[in-house]
């Protein structure tokens, strides 16, 4: 039982978060970035009534932050065009620009907008990507976000990810009257909104699949228990209320399902729950610790930590059942894996000497890549892209969120101006 206690208390003392919008800093690109300018939006409108967001600055911010572009600031822009005939390529070459994008936005109706941009190969002349939106005022900011994964998609293959969200669990008020709240943003920190608030602690947010759930362990009434909350409309519902642990819920990928730790039978193991009947069924049975389940992306196995072998590492079983698999041989600690999404890597916590990195397994390999470099790196989290790792560190004493890139060239800083942030967790894909 003291096993169990002292993980109660990690995910206690695990905890000091957040409020207000995430500032982000990039720390480190990638050598080589992509050349582009993202030239100011035309406004066709009155001009003392343009429109409520810069759509050029939040794209140009969305491609700077993902470290695969170099995007040219606007004080060294000779000229803004905001149609195909007012470009010269030739003023574009000479800034050494690969690519351009131009726009122009538009009333249309009542609080709506009609927006039109283009993406250009500068030194081929030629244009690779034209669309036009109509929007109204408050998803113009989304819409920029889905213009930077479109144009993103054009030039690296890869799909974007700036159209999606991140969660999060913030602290505030300090120790003896906190406020913890549980989060979500844009995925560049804005809009961030309040989806539940406590003077207990939150643990483990963990998206479904469609993006308009959340799980996450609350410990109102002072003990934890697993609930499940609707995103847009706050309703909520308790899955699970046994005596000791219940912690650590992960969805299956058709949202069906829902992995978990519970030691309601005296001992931390794995158990599967049917959401559609409050069927549970224990996956994992081991006199060990055994935590922190994850599904693989076709939904036949789960990974999960366990200290069966003396320290804690990451074993994969079936989720039917059976023999469990160790996975991780390096490093005396490695814990709190996940599943890239096309199912080729694992992200998880690595001890190096006494301090805590974000790494990379590959399973068909075994080898472990180490992307970090933080004394307390925790709570790795892939963007539904599996481009970047989303994760908590420490920075200036306080609790803040950094993304690396899966192959650790890009990194960034996610800070809030007070308090701590910490327990990320990236969302799906969303319609």
């Amino acid at each position: 039982m003291k096993s169990i206690a002292t993980l109660l208390l990690f995910w206690l003392l695990c905890f000091a978060q957040a409020r207000a919008e995430l500032v982000i800093e990039i720390t480190e690109g990638a050598e080589g970035a992509l050349p582009i300018a993202v030239v100011p939006f035309g406004w066709r409108g009155d001009p003392s009534h343009p429109p409520p967001q810069d759509v050029a600055a939040v794209i140009a911010a969305d491609l700077h932050r993902s470290g695969y572009f170099d995007t040219l600031p606007r004080s060294k822009m000779k000229k803004k065009p905001a149609t195909t005939a007012e470009v010269d390529f030739a003023d574009w070459r000479a800034l050494r620009q690969d690519n351009l994008v131009i726009g122009r936005i538009e009333p249309n109706g009542p609080g709506g907008y009609r927006v039109t941009f283009k993406l250009f190969d500068v030194y081929q002349g030629r244009q690779l990507l034209g669309y036009v939106f109509t929007t109204t005022a408050r998803d113009l900011r989304a819409l920029a976000h889905h213009i930077a994964d479109l144009i993103f998609e054009t030039l690296t293959g890869k799909r974007g990810a700036f159209a999606t969200r991140i969660a999060y669990v913030v602290s505030e008020g300090g120790p003896e009257h906190p406020r913890i709240s549980l989060r979500i943003a844009d995925s560049d920190g804005y809009n961030d909104q309040v989806i539940l608030s406590s003077s207990e602690p939150i643990l483990s947010p963990a998206w479904s699949p469609d993006g308009r759930r959340l799980a996450y362990v609350s410990f109102e009434g002072g003990r934890p228990s697993i609930w499940i909350q609707e995103v847009f409309t706050g309703k909520r519902k308790r899955v699970t209320h046994f005596k000791g642990i219940n912690g650590a819920p992960a969805w299956s990928p058709d949202g069906r399902f829902l992995a978990m730790t519970l030691s309601k039978d005296g001992n931390p193991d794995i158990y599967v729950m049917d959401l559609a009947h409050d069927r549970l069924r224990r996956v994992v049975k081991n006199p060990a610790i055994d935590t922190e389940p994850a599904w693989s992306p076709d939904g036949r196995f789960l990974v999960f930590t366990s200290d069966r072998g003396g320290s804690p590492q990451i074993y994969k079983i079936p989720v039917t059942g059976g023999r469990a698999e160790r996975l991780t041989w390096e490093n005396g600690y490695n814990a709190r894996a996940s599943w890239s999404p096309d199912g080729r890597l694992l992200t998880l916590i690595t001890r190096v000497g006494g301090n805590y990195r974000i790494a990379t397994l590959d399973p068909a390999s075994g080898d472990l890549n180490v992307l970090t470099d933080g004394r307390l790196d925790e709570s790795p989290s892939f963007a539904p892209n599996g481009a970047m790792i989303i994760y908590a560190t420490r920075y200036r004493g306080k609790g803040v969120l950094a993304a690396v890139s899966t192959d650790g060239r890009v990194k960034q800083r996610l800070a809030l101006k007070q308090g701590d942030v910490r327990d990320p967790v990236w969302s799906p894909y969303y319609e």
